[in-house]
């Protein structure tokens, strides 16, 4: 006869189990922003991969006007392809001497296949002689989730900084070299990994995702 303690056990354990076994697929083959969602993400006892690693390839157009739109565009794409959670963001750099540019033209400013260096020289060569106080900029993450009875879910976050005079740091990718927060005096190309995690735009807004995903029983 099962106790009531081996009844309980019985139960706990066969919930882990079935957590373990689901799966996050993130709509995305950047492996840098792989590495940050892992690492994030890495207590929700689920398998996290890539767009590549659950063998879908798609190519999903992002032609919505914010970010929420482009990360539901991109996971609800994804979603038609699986069972299984789906997960998506749209993120970007807005600059407010600048009109809020690149904006969610962030990836494909001045073209998608040019290099961030020149991205990054273009947006200083643009703030030349600009005074700090009027280079203020942010960085913004909206994530989209699908669950797998279709279910959208969306979280928005974001960072305060500056654009800085030039590039510093190595710790980062895309636009970090130049983005400076005031509570490290740095880019945050120059935060160590668990430091950007805890106050980034993307880490805020999964930790958001992360506590939506758990009140609706994941």
């Amino acid at each position: 006869m099962l106790t009531h303690v081996s009844i309980t056990n019985f139960s706990q354990n066969k919930k882990r189990i079935q957590r373990i076994m689901k799966k996050i697929i993130f709509a995305t083959g950047n492996q840098d922003k792989m590495r940050e969602i892992r690492e994030i993400m890495a207590d929700m006892d689920m398998e996290i991969c890539s767009m590549k690693e659950a063998g879908i390839s798609l190519d999903i157009e992002e032609n919505g006007t914010t970010f929420e739109e482009n990360a539901q565009i991109k996971a609800k794409a994804v979603a038609a392809c699986t069972k299984d959670i789906v997960l998506a963001d749209d993120s970007g750099l807005e600059v407010d001497y600048l009109n809020k540019e690149p904006g969610v033209y962030s990836a494909r400013y001045l073209g998608e296949d040019t290099s961030y260096d020149i991205k990054n020289q273009a947006i200083l060569d643009r703030l030349k002689g600009v005074p700090k106080e009027q280079r203020t900029a942010r960085f913004v993450c909206a994530i989209a989730a699908v669950l797998p009875d279709g279910k959208t879910l969306v979280t928005r976050e974001t960072i305060e900084g500056y654009i800085g005079e030039c590039p510093a740091g190595e710790n980062g990718f895309g636009y970090d070299p130049i983005f400076y927060v005031d509570e490290y005096h740095c880019s945050t190309a120059e935060l160590t990994e668990e430091q950007k995690n805890e106050i980034s735009h993307r880490g805020k807004a999964l930790r958001s995702m992360k506590k939506l995903l758990h009140e609706y029983g994941f």
